[in-house]
Protein backbone atom coordinates (compact mmCIF):
# COMPACT_ATOMS: atom_id res chain seq x y z
CA UNK A 1 0.00 0.00 0.00
CA UNK A 2 1.37 3.06 -0.77
CA UNK A 3 1.71 6.11 1.63
CA UNK A 4 -0.27 9.41 1.88
CA UNK A 5 1.43 12.66 1.26
CA UNK A 6 0.46 16.06 3.29
CA UNK A 7 1.36 19.42 1.84
CA UNK A 8 1.07 21.61 4.60
CA UNK A 9 1.61 25.19 4.46
CA UNK A 10 2.77 27.37 7.43
CA UNK A 11 2.54 31.39 7.91
CA UNK A 12 5.97 31.75 8.05
CA UNK A 13 8.92 32.09 5.28
CA UNK A 14 11.65 33.89 7.20
CA UNK A 15 12.48 32.43 10.70
CA UNK A 16 14.58 29.50 9.96
CA UNK A 17 14.56 28.76 13.78
CA UNK A 18 11.00 28.48 13.35
CA UNK A 19 10.79 26.69 10.13
CA UNK A 20 13.11 24.12 11.60
CA UNK A 21 11.33 23.25 14.51
CA UNK A 22 8.42 22.81 12.25
CA UNK A 23 10.05 20.59 10.39
CA UNK A 24 11.59 18.83 13.22
CA UNK A 25 8.25 18.17 14.58
CA UNK A 26 6.30 16.67 11.28
CA UNK A 27 9.54 14.71 10.83
CA UNK A 28 9.19 12.92 14.14
CA UNK A 29 6.27 10.36 12.56
CA UNK A 30 6.85 11.00 8.93
CA UNK A 31 9.31 10.94 6.02
CA UNK A 32 9.65 14.81 5.27
CA UNK A 33 10.73 15.08 1.93
CA UNK A 34 10.74 19.08 0.91
CA UNK A 35 10.64 22.11 2.43
CA UNK A 36 10.17 25.15 0.51
CA UNK A 37 10.85 28.54 2.30
CA UNK A 38 9.72 31.85 0.77
CA UNK A 39 10.72 35.34 2.02
CA UNK A 40 8.13 37.58 0.39
CA UNK A 41 5.46 34.91 0.38
CA UNK A 42 6.96 34.44 4.39
CA UNK A 43 5.30 31.16 4.16
CA UNK A 44 6.67 28.04 3.60
CA UNK A 45 5.37 24.49 2.23
CA UNK A 46 6.22 20.92 3.48
CA UNK A 47 5.97 17.59 1.80
CA UNK A 48 5.40 14.92 4.07
CA UNK A 49 4.57 11.17 3.48
CA UNK A 50 3.66 8.15 5.85
CA UNK A 51 0.78 6.09 6.73
CA UNK A 52 -2.54 7.05 7.84
CA UNK A 53 -1.57 6.94 11.55
CA UNK A 54 2.27 8.27 11.27
CA UNK A 55 1.02 11.17 8.89
CA UNK A 56 -2.18 12.51 10.97
CA UNK A 57 0.09 12.69 14.11
CA UNK A 58 3.15 14.61 12.51
CA UNK A 59 0.54 16.74 11.36
CA UNK A 60 -1.02 17.57 14.55
CA UNK A 61 2.84 17.82 16.35
CA UNK A 62 2.98 20.25 13.07
CA UNK A 63 0.10 22.56 13.70
CA UNK A 64 1.16 22.92 17.84
CA UNK A 65 4.19 23.70 17.08
CA UNK A 66 3.37 26.37 14.24
CA UNK A 67 0.64 27.75 17.09
CA UNK A 68 3.93 28.15 19.57
CA UNK A 69 5.74 30.00 16.98
CA UNK A 70 3.80 32.04 14.96
CA UNK A 71 1.90 35.08 15.56
CA UNK A 72 -0.19 36.47 12.59
CA UNK A 73 -0.74 39.62 14.08
CA UNK A 74 2.84 40.20 13.40
CA UNK A 75 3.03 38.54 10.35
CA UNK A 76 3.29 40.55 6.73
CA UNK A 77 4.04 38.65 3.49
CA UNK A 78 2.67 38.34 -0.17
CA UNK A 79 0.41 35.30 0.15
CA UNK A 80 -2.65 35.23 1.69
CA UNK A 81 -3.76 33.73 4.64
CA UNK A 82 -5.83 32.63 7.78
CA UNK A 83 -4.09 30.77 9.87
CA UNK A 84 -0.10 29.84 11.32
CA UNK A 85 -0.92 26.58 9.77
CA UNK A 86 -2.52 27.80 7.16
CA UNK A 87 -3.52 25.20 5.06
CA UNK A 88 -3.18 21.14 5.44
CA UNK A 89 -4.22 19.44 2.41
CA UNK A 90 -4.31 15.22 2.14
CA UNK A 91 -2.97 13.87 -1.14
CA UNK A 92 -3.52 10.50 -2.43
CA UNK A 93 -0.40 9.37 -4.67
CA UNK A 94 -2.65 6.87 -6.55
CA UNK A 95 -5.78 8.22 -7.47
CA UNK A 96 -7.93 4.95 -6.32
CA UNK A 97 -6.91 6.10 -2.42
CA UNK A 98 -8.75 9.20 -1.94
CA UNK A 99 -11.00 7.74 0.39
CA UNK A 100 -8.27 7.15 2.48
CA UNK A 101 -7.59 11.18 2.28
CA UNK A 102 -10.47 12.40 3.17
CA UNK A 103 -10.84 9.47 6.21
CA UNK A 104 -7.28 10.93 7.41
CA UNK A 105 -8.39 14.15 6.49
CA UNK A 106 -11.05 14.17 8.88
CA UNK A 107 -9.60 12.75 11.58
CA UNK A 108 -6.81 15.35 11.73
CA UNK A 109 -9.29 18.13 11.23
CA UNK A 110 -11.11 17.03 14.76
CA UNK A 111 -7.48 16.53 16.33
CA UNK A 112 -6.83 19.69 15.23
CA UNK A 113 -9.66 21.33 16.63
CA UNK A 114 -9.60 20.02 20.19
CA UNK A 115 -6.36 21.78 20.48
CA UNK A 116 -8.71 24.48 20.44
CA UNK A 117 -8.02 26.05 16.53
CA UNK A 118 -11.12 26.26 14.44
CA UNK A 119 -11.01 24.47 11.48
CA UNK A 120 -12.73 24.18 8.19
CA UNK A 121 -12.99 21.47 5.50
CA UNK A 122 -11.96 22.56 2.09
CA UNK A 123 -13.70 21.25 -1.21
CA UNK A 124 -15.90 20.52 -3.56
CA UNK A 125 -16.84 23.78 -6.40
CA UNK A 126 -16.44 27.40 -4.79
CA UNK A 127 -14.75 25.99 -1.21
CA UNK A 128 -10.96 25.87 -2.30
CA UNK A 129 -8.52 27.21 0.35
CA UNK A 130 -9.50 31.05 -1.37
CA UNK A 131 -12.93 30.59 -0.16
CA UNK A 132 -11.97 30.64 3.43
CA UNK A 133 -8.70 33.47 2.73
CA UNK A 134 -10.72 36.15 0.99
CA UNK A 135 -10.46 39.28 3.24
CA UNK A 136 -7.65 37.62 5.89
CA UNK A 137 -8.73 36.32 9.24
CA UNK A 138 -10.88 39.27 10.07
CA UNK A 139 -12.99 39.07 7.13
CA UNK A 140 -13.22 34.92 8.24
CA UNK A 141 -14.11 35.71 11.43
CA UNK A 142 -16.99 38.19 10.61
CA UNK A 143 -18.20 35.29 8.06
CA UNK A 144 -18.30 33.12 11.42
CA UNK A 145 -20.12 36.25 13.66
CA UNK A 146 -22.81 37.03 11.09
CA UNK A 147 -23.17 32.73 10.73
CA UNK A 148 -21.73 32.89 6.75
CA UNK A 149 -19.87 29.88 8.43
CA UNK A 150 -19.30 27.77 10.65
CA UNK A 151 -16.35 26.04 11.95
CA UNK A 152 -16.45 21.96 11.01
CA UNK A 153 -14.31 21.58 14.32
CA UNK A 154 -12.65 23.68 17.57
CA UNK A 155 -13.97 27.09 18.86
CA UNK A 156 -15.84 29.92 16.47
CA UNK A 157 -13.73 32.58 17.79
CA UNK A 158 -10.39 32.39 15.57
CA UNK A 159 -7.07 32.29 17.93
CA UNK A 160 -6.04 35.45 17.77
CA UNK A 161 -2.35 34.69 16.70
CA UNK A 162 -2.62 31.12 15.22
CA UNK A 163 -5.90 32.01 13.42
CA UNK A 164 -8.13 29.41 11.93
CA UNK A 165 -6.78 25.83 10.17
CA UNK A 166 -8.06 24.53 6.54
CA UNK A 167 -7.89 21.06 6.06
CA UNK A 168 -8.99 19.01 3.06
CA UNK A 169 -7.77 16.02 0.85
CA UNK A 170 -7.41 16.93 -3.08
CA UNK A 171 -5.63 14.95 -6.21
CA UNK A 172 -2.40 16.27 -6.85
CA UNK A 173 -1.56 19.68 -7.97
CA UNK A 174 1.41 21.60 -9.01
CA UNK A 175 2.37 24.61 -7.33
CA UNK A 176 4.38 26.54 -9.89
CA UNK A 177 5.16 30.50 -9.70
CA UNK A 178 6.42 32.35 -12.86
CA UNK A 179 8.81 35.20 -12.06
CA UNK A 180 8.76 38.64 -14.48
CA UNK A 181 11.42 41.86 -14.37
CA UNK A 182 9.03 44.22 -13.94
CA UNK A 183 8.65 46.95 -11.30
CA UNK A 184 4.74 46.69 -11.79
CA UNK A 185 2.71 44.46 -9.96
CA UNK A 186 -0.55 44.98 -12.12
CA UNK A 187 1.37 43.24 -14.64
CA UNK A 188 1.41 40.01 -12.99
CA UNK A 189 -2.08 40.37 -11.91
CA UNK A 190 -3.12 41.29 -15.26
CA UNK A 191 -1.17 37.75 -16.71
CA UNK A 192 -2.90 36.32 -14.14
CA UNK A 193 -6.23 37.00 -15.04
CA UNK A 194 -5.44 35.81 -18.33
CA UNK A 195 -4.02 32.55 -17.22
CA UNK A 196 -6.28 31.04 -14.74
CA UNK A 197 -9.57 29.23 -15.34
CA UNK A 198 -12.09 31.49 -14.44
CA UNK A 199 -11.08 34.30 -16.97
CA UNK A 200 -11.44 32.14 -19.40
CA UNK A 201 -7.17 30.22 -19.26
CA UNK A 202 -6.09 27.30 -18.57
CA UNK A 203 -8.28 24.59 -16.97
CA UNK A 204 -7.37 23.84 -13.52
CA UNK A 205 -5.15 26.21 -13.08
CA UNK A 206 -5.51 29.06 -10.42
CA UNK A 207 -3.44 32.32 -10.35
CA UNK A 208 -2.28 35.68 -8.32
CA UNK A 209 -0.63 38.09 -9.09
CA UNK A 210 2.23 39.19 -6.76
CA UNK A 211 4.98 41.97 -5.50
CA UNK A 212 7.80 40.45 -4.49
CA UNK A 213 9.40 43.59 -3.02
CA UNK A 214 13.04 41.52 -1.77
CA UNK A 215 13.20 39.89 -5.28
CA UNK A 216 12.73 42.99 -6.82
CA UNK A 217 10.37 41.05 -9.16
CA UNK A 218 6.57 40.40 -9.52
CA UNK A 219 4.93 37.23 -9.91
CA UNK A 220 2.27 35.12 -11.24
CA UNK A 221 1.44 32.52 -8.62
CA UNK A 222 -0.30 29.63 -9.74
CA UNK A 223 -1.95 25.95 -8.72
CA UNK A 224 -2.32 23.60 -11.54
CA UNK A 225 -5.02 21.24 -10.64
CA UNK A 226 -4.95 19.39 -13.67
CA UNK A 227 -1.17 19.03 -15.25
CA UNK A 228 -2.66 16.58 -18.39
CA UNK A 229 -5.10 19.58 -19.02
CA UNK A 230 -2.82 22.47 -18.44
CA UNK A 231 0.67 21.70 -19.41
CA UNK A 232 3.38 23.78 -17.52
CA UNK A 233 5.38 24.42 -20.71
CA UNK A 234 1.97 25.60 -22.39
CA UNK A 235 1.38 27.75 -19.68
CA UNK A 236 4.95 29.38 -19.48
CA UNK A 237 4.76 30.13 -23.43
CA UNK A 238 1.25 31.80 -22.90
CA UNK A 239 2.63 34.01 -19.83
CA UNK A 240 6.12 35.06 -21.77
CA UNK A 241 3.74 35.96 -24.46
CA UNK A 242 1.27 38.01 -22.34
CA UNK A 243 4.30 39.34 -20.71
CA UNK A 244 6.23 40.81 -23.76
CA UNK A 245 3.01 42.36 -24.88
CA UNK A 246 2.99 44.38 -21.59
CA UNK A 247 7.00 45.83 -21.77
CA UNK A 248 7.56 42.61 -19.04
CA UNK A 249 10.13 39.57 -19.16
CA UNK A 250 10.18 36.11 -18.12
CA UNK A 251 13.08 35.80 -15.80
CA UNK A 252 12.68 32.70 -14.51
CA UNK A 253 10.14 30.04 -12.91
CA UNK A 254 10.16 27.91 -9.46
CA UNK A 255 8.42 24.72 -8.13
CA UNK A 256 6.96 24.71 -5.12
CA UNK A 257 7.35 21.20 -3.62
CA UNK A 258 7.26 17.77 -5.71
CA UNK A 259 5.71 17.68 -9.00
CA UNK A 260 4.36 14.61 -10.23
CA UNK A 261 6.67 12.84 -12.84
CA UNK A 262 4.45 12.58 -15.82
CA UNK A 263 4.43 16.54 -15.27
CA UNK A 264 8.17 16.48 -15.78
CA UNK A 265 8.20 14.18 -18.49
CA UNK A 266 5.54 15.78 -20.52
CA UNK A 267 7.06 19.16 -20.56
CA UNK A 268 11.26 17.60 -21.06
CA UNK A 269 9.52 15.90 -24.73
CA UNK A 270 8.23 19.40 -25.68
CA UNK A 271 10.76 21.16 -25.13
CA UNK A 272 12.74 18.23 -26.66
CA UNK A 273 10.02 18.36 -29.54
CA UNK A 274 10.07 14.77 -29.30
CA UNK A 275 7.16 13.95 -31.89
CA UNK A 276 4.36 11.27 -30.17
CA UNK A 277 6.41 11.58 -26.57
CA UNK A 278 4.22 10.77 -23.33
CA UNK A 279 5.20 9.36 -20.02
CA UNK A 280 4.94 5.08 -21.43
CA UNK A 281 8.40 6.48 -22.82
CA UNK A 282 9.95 7.43 -19.55
CA UNK A 283 12.01 3.94 -18.11
CA UNK A 284 11.64 4.62 -14.17
CA UNK A 285 7.77 5.34 -15.09
CA UNK A 286 7.27 2.02 -17.01
CA UNK A 287 9.18 -0.17 -14.19
CA UNK A 288 6.27 1.13 -11.64
CA UNK A 289 3.92 -0.13 -13.24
Amino acid sequence: MLPLESVPNFSEGRDREAIDAIGAALSVRAQLLDVHADTDHNRSVFTVVGDEEALVTALVAGVECARERIDLRAHEGAHPRVGAADVVPFVPIAPADMERARAAALETAERIGKLGLPVFLYGGPGRGPAFFRRGGPEELQRRVDAGELVPDFGPSRLDPSAGAVLVGARRPLIAFNVNLASDDVEVARAIAAVVRETGGGFPGVRALGLDLPRAGLVQVSMNVEDWEAAALHEIVARIELEARARGAQVVGSELVGLMPAGAAATAAGAALRIDGFDVNRVLELRLLD
